[in-house]
């Protein structure tokens, strides 16, 4: 399963949530390495965040259940889609 729906979205609420900056600090590669470990987490807040994007108070109160590892992987993720975007953006 794919992130879906309006990432900027899902950037404010993780923003909101202070969980963008510490991400934007951390060393992806040594998280990335550990993803298998926590890919089953991953897949649950990547279906919860598709599934709940309809209100932003909504997807914020649902982001909130996850632990931070979890939100970590989704803020990666999002960083990881908007730079596929807008990679496609340029070539075109």
């Amino acid at each position: 399963m794919y992130l879906q729906g309006n990432l900027q979205k899902v950037f404010d609420a993780l923003y909101h949530l202070g969980v963008i900056d510490p991400v934007l600090e951390m060393d992806w590669s040594n998280a990335l390495d550990e993803l298998p470990a926590h890919f089953d987490e991953f897949m649950e807040v990547v279906e919860a965040t598709n599934h709940h994007q309809g209100d932003f108070e909504d997807l914020m109160s649902e982001l909130k259940k996850f632990n931070n590892s979890a939100l970590n992987y989704l803020a990666m993720e999002v960083a990881r889609e908007f730079a596929d975007f807008h990679a496609r953006e340029t070539l075109h």
